[in-house]
């Protein structure tokens, strides 16, 4: 008999423990899904966060998570940091998804509609980051380009190192100094052009950088 509820103490304490634990974890799994990726650092206008399908106002400090979706409205434009030195300007009537980031890593974004500019210092550690549109694919490892509607076209342009965008099958290599077109979703991408300084004022106007 002492046996049997030495058992059921044991088993219990056991079973309490176990309780303890999985409850730790699940712990664990709302911290990690909840965790702050970015701040907002400048709003002009009305910037707003889509998160768990709610819609609220961001201001200058706001926390971004993982999975929240930002959008600019008419005239409006935002910039972000992700992580420690990762720079997002979002131009307007820019809607972008957060889709994973993990600081000084990468992760994905997505550009839904709108323009943007990334920059990351040339001095900070490459990241690998790609960028999804519906115009294409763009792979990113530290540098600077803008990416969004020009000229009646998706374009992007490449101020300081090397991204790769891959669209309809092809894949261009675009260097510092250069850009290419697609005209609609769904067509390669045109060629690889060295772009002039009124092109890029314009395309960086887009996104409010004088």
């Amino acid at each position: 008999m002492l046996d049997n509820r030495h058992r059921v103490v044991v088993d219990r304490r056991t079973f309490i423990a176990g309780g303890v634990l999985v409850l730790t974890a699940f712990a664990g799994d709302a911290a990690a899904a909840t965790a702050v990726i970015g701040t907002v650092d400048e709003v002009r206008g009305t910037v707003s966060r889509r998160a768990s399908g709610k819609l609220a106002a961001m201001g200058v400090g706001a926390d971004i998570m993982d999975r929240d979706v930002v959008l600019t409205g008419d005239g409006s434009f935002a910039e972000m940091t992700l992580g420690e030195a990762t720079k997002l300007l979002l131009g307007s009537h820019t809607e972008l998804l957060v889709d994973s980031f993990i600081a000084d890593q990468g992760g994905t974004i997505e550009l839904g509609t709108g323009g943007m500019i990334f920059d990351r210092p040339e001095q900070q550690p490459k990241i690998d980051l790609t960028v999804r549109t519906a115009f294409g694919m763009i792979g990113v490892r530290g540098t600077k380009f803008f990416a969004g509607p020009n000229r009646s076209a998706f374009a992007v342009f490449v101020e300081r190192g090397l991204v790769s965008f891959t669209a309809a099958g092809v894949t261009r290599a675009v260097g510092a100094g250069q850009g290419i077109d697609v005209v609609a979703a769904g067509d390669p991408p045109g060629p690889v052009v060295q772009w002039g300084e009124a092109r890029i004022r314009e395309a960086y106007a887009s996104i409010g950088v004088r």
